[in-house]
């Protein structure tokens, strides 16, 4: 990042990262604004992976594509088999599960007064993932 530019917003963030799930098929993707609810971040983004390596592909897809906005998780949380992945950019936080994890944590239940924010996948990424 070079003198003058900003960093992108946590909507952005997390939109980004919503668009690089789905492209490496990642399902059940959504996107939370929680940011009347809780301080300490702005946006969830959760997302479901069906194994392991899709889970790492998910991943470094959304730190690339993060990357390339001109920003990087200040922490990674997560270890293989562990099933539940965290990337935490402040004001987003990513949270990548396995089918298991995620219906057993079930994040949206815990913020459900947290209103949906609306994305669509890029069109062009979308159909060559």
């Amino acid at each position: 990042m070079t003198a003058g530019e900003t960093l992108p917003s946590s909507r952005d963030v997390a939109i980004a990262a919503a668009r690089a799930a789905a492209a490496k098929q990642a399902v059940d993707i959504v996107v939370l604004d929680v940011s009347s609810i809780i301080v300490i971040t702005d946006v969830f983004v959760i997302c479901t992976a069906s194994s392991e390596r899709q889970i790492k592909t998910v991943i470094e897809e959304i730190e690339h594509q993060i990357r390339a906005l001109g920003a990087k998780p200040v922490r990674r949380e997560g270890e293989s088999g562990a099933g539940w992945w965290l990337l935490d950019y402040v004001d987003a936080v990513v949270h990548v599960f396995d089918e298991e994890q995620r219906e057993y944590y079930d994040l949206e239940r815990l913020w459900s007064d947290a209103p949906r924010i609306e994305w669509e996948p890029e069109p062009d990424r979308a159909s060559s993932g």
